[in-house]
């Protein structure tokens, strides 16, 4: 018996009897004498149908008004999943973002979490009900509803599990837990029985879909045991929890990929003291934020200068930087978007010498060329021609035995 967060996202609500299939498994968990509270995405494409119509109404659409409209999808599942639950003989109230309440900044599409209230949620489970939270909406100071970007209901979840000190908070989604590879890429990929918030966090980052970035960072700083299950079967799925030595042991834990990259690169470009910091803080005032970069060794006063970028602001990065390249004294500016991101996760590269020259030599076998890297102490990323993905990812899943059953396992 304890207090349960569950999470369920669009493809788990989508229709009227995976809604029903949800409160059978909520009415599960009360039975066995756990308090339930619930938190709720909207129904598969509805937000995508809700902003659609927002662009419809005008050619640039208040972020206000996107939010409260896009805010409605959770409601309307958010009730009708109490309403199922009541069907089923349980208490069940449902809560908007701003009746809990979580408190945001005013960052609309992209809300930030400043606090939860969680006064409602307490009165709603000593009364014996099921609280059904609607995920992925806040409220700022002024009153306004806010969302919290794409994937927000996990960051509700984690936030509201935090909040009321959940012994667990289980986000259900369309995969049964988190993967050595993508499945659909890789058919050897093996489910992770457990992993580290560092490493899923970094998975998160380089394109993993399984969890919003901003969810485990929260349940990483509140220490918030993560469990990633399928809602389609009752299989156990991935523990996302602190590390441990069994965690440490394993060397790579992962590989994923990122199709959302994008390459600039300016030409010729002055090496002289202040230029890279010119070019940067005209990005970052435009809230574009850079990962890899690369500065080759100047020739001549000149240097070439890359950088990546995420797809969605490269063609305004091209606009900022085209305009800086005539100030600064650039010849050239270059928008790649044909490129991915390939990368490896793994705690045990903190012990291991030699993991990011093994990773190297895999993709040089393969004949897949190197444009960019970055690296951190658990992970290693590559840039490469995008028309590679499969084959750098199948060949790094492979090389590092990741298909093969651990002990762990």
């Amino acid at each position: 018996m304890g207090l349960l967060v569950q999470k369920f996202g669009g493809t788990s609500v989508g229709t009227v009897e995976r809604i029903h299939a949800v409160a059978s498994r909520c009415a599960n968990a009360r039975a066995a004498g756990h308090d339930v509270v619930v938190i709720v995405s909207a129904m598969a494409g509805e937000t995508n149908r809700l902003l659609a119509l927002g662009q419809q109404m005008a050619s640039r659409p208040d972020p206000r008004e996107l939010d409260a409209l896009a805010a409605t999808g959770e409601q309307v599942t958010a009730a009708l999943l109490a309403l199922a639950l009541s069907g089923k003989g349980l208490r069940a109230r449902s809560f908007l973002g701003h009746q809990v309440k979580i408190l945001t900044d005013s960052a609309f599409s992209k809300a930030r979490i400043k606090a939860v209230e969680a006064d409602r949620i307490y009165r709603a489970l000593a009364d014996g009900a099921v609280a059904v939270v609607a995920g992925f909406q806040g409220v700022d100071d002024a009153g306004n509803i806010t969302t919290l970007g794409r994937g927000g209901s996990d960051t509700s979840a984690v936030a509201i599990a935090a909040a009321i000190g959940a012994e667990v908070c289980e986000i259900y989604t369309d995969v049964e837990g988190v993967f050595t590879a993508d499945p659909g890429i890789c058919p050897s990929a093996r489910k992770v029985d457990k992993i580290s918030y560092e490493e899923m966090l970094e998975l998160a980052s380089l394109g993993a879909k399984v969890l919003q970035i901003r969810s485990v960072e929260v349940a990483m700083k509140y220490a918030v045991p993560v469990h990633v299950r399928s809602s389609f079967s009752d299989a156990t799925g991935t523990l996302v929890t602190a590390e441990d030595r069994d965690l440490e042991s394993v060397v790579v834990s992962g590989v994923t990929y990122d199709r959302n990259a994008a390459k600039i690169t300016l030409a010729n470009v002055p090496d002289t003291p202040g230029t890279a910091a010119r070019i940067f803080e005209a990005l970052a005032d435009s809230s574009i934020s850079v990962d890899m970069i690369i500065q080759n060794i100047a020739t001549d006063g000149h240097t070439d200068l890359t950088f990546t970028i995420s797809k969605a602001d490269a063609a305004h990065s091209q606009e900022i930087v085209t305009r800086l390249a005539e100030d600064i004294g650039a010849t050239g500016v270059r928008l790649d978007l044909d490129v991915v991101k390939v990368s490896i996760v793994g705690l045990g590269m903190r012990s291991h010498a030699g993991i990011a020259a093994r990773m190297f030599r895999i993709l040089a076998t393969e004949g897949i060329n190197i444009q960019a890297i970055s690296t951190s102490e658990i992970k290693v990323s590559c840039l490469v021609a995008s028309k590679y993905t499969e084959l750098a990812v199948r060949a790094l899943h492979e090389a590092f035995g990741l298909g093969k059953p651990t002990e762990e396992s």
